[in-house]
């Protein structure tokens, strides 16, 4: 997914644990009506209530909501194409993961354990 946060003309995310609705509004240049419109349609937008009913949202909320108003606003993609475009992403292999994995696969180690492994099984076996 890329990191929306770093682009040029994107507001730094300041370092709170929660923000109000009005922070998230203010710093998206959205009206909270939309903040609470978006969370109907992205069901990955599920920000906590306070005991008083008030939203606060997350940092990883706030990210979402950056980047979903870039698919809207910016790329000009319709609510179930972002959603799409978002579904997309969460499912596409992270980066370093995918190398960790490519790694482990072509590790020298990788074939001798195997084999010993199955020596053990086969111990077990007979």
């Amino acid at each position: 997914m890329m990191d929306v946060a770093l682009q040029p003309g994107v507001p730094d995310i300041p370092d709170k644990l929660y923000f109000k609705i009005g922070e998230v509004s203010e710093l998206l240049g959205v009206e909270p009506y939309v903040l609470r419109y978006w969370e109907t349609e992205f069901t990955v937008l599920s920000p906590k209530k306070s005991g008083t009913g008030h939203r606060l949202y997350r940092r990883k909320d706030v990210e979402l909501l950056l980047r979903i108003k870039h698919l809207l606003y910016e790329k000009k993609f319709t609510i179930e194409g972002a959603r799409l475009s978002l579904q997309a992403e969460a499912r596409a292999p992270k980066p370093r993961a995918a190398k960790r994995l490519q790694q482990d696969l072509f590790s020298d180690d990788l074939l001798p354990n195997i084999r010993r492994e199955l020596a053990e099984i086969l111990q077990l076996l007979k």
